[in-house]
C-alpha cells in the first residue's frame, strides 16, 4: 500500500498493473502522467504534510493538460516549475463524489487506443469533481 494515497489493497495492485503496461510499452507515453495524476487525486488521503503537496501537484498538472492545452512534456515542466511553490498549499476538501471511472476501467482498456481514451477521459473527470478547488488550483499553476 501506499503511504499516503489511501486506497484498497486491490485498487492499488490494478494500479500496479496498470503502471506495469504502460512501462512496457512506449505508446503510452503520452497518458502515462495523466494516468499517475489522475490515481492520484482519486486517491487523496487524509490531511498531511505529504496528501497535500501530491493532491496540489497533480491537480496542477491536470490544470496544465486540460486548461491550458500544454502538450504532456510541457505539461510536466511547467507543473514541476509550479511545484517549487508547494510548501505553500493548502488540504483541498475531496469532493463527495470522485466519479465513476477508476483504475479499473483502464485495466479493462482491450487496446492502446482504448487505453489511452479511457486515460484522458478518467483525467477530465477527475479535473471536474475537483471544480470547487479550480481557482486555487489555477493559482498555484499559475505560480511559475
Amino acid at each position: 500500500m501506499h503511504e499516503y494515497m489511501e486506497s484498497t489493497p486491490g485498487c492499488w495492485a490494478a494500479y500496479g498493473r496498470v503502471l506495469a503496461r504502460e512501462y512496457a510499452d512506449r505508446r503510452f507515453l503520452p497518458v502515462h502522467r495523466l494516468t499517475v495524476d489522475a490515481y492520484a487525486v482519486q486517491h487523496p488521503g487524509s490531511p498531511s504534510r505529504k496528501s497535500i503537496r501530491s493532491v496540489g501537484i497533480h491537480l496542477v498538472r491536470l490544470c496544465l493538460w486540460l486548461e491550458h492545452r500544454l502538450a504532456p512534456e510541457r505539461a510536466n515542466a511547467a507543473m514541476l516549475s509550479a511545484a517549487k511553490h508547494k510548501s505553500q498549499y493548502v488540504w483541498l476538501e475531496p469532493p463527495n463524489s470522485l466519479g465513476p471511472l477508476t483504475v479499473a476501467d483502464i485495466e479493462a482498456a482491450s487496446s492502446v487506443e482504448a487505453h489511452m481514451q479511457a486515460v484522458r477521459s478518467w483525467a477530465a473527470q477527475m479535473w471536474q469533481v475537483w471544480s470547487p478547488h479550480h481557482s486555487t488550483v489555477r493559482a498555484w499553476a499559475n505560480a511559475t
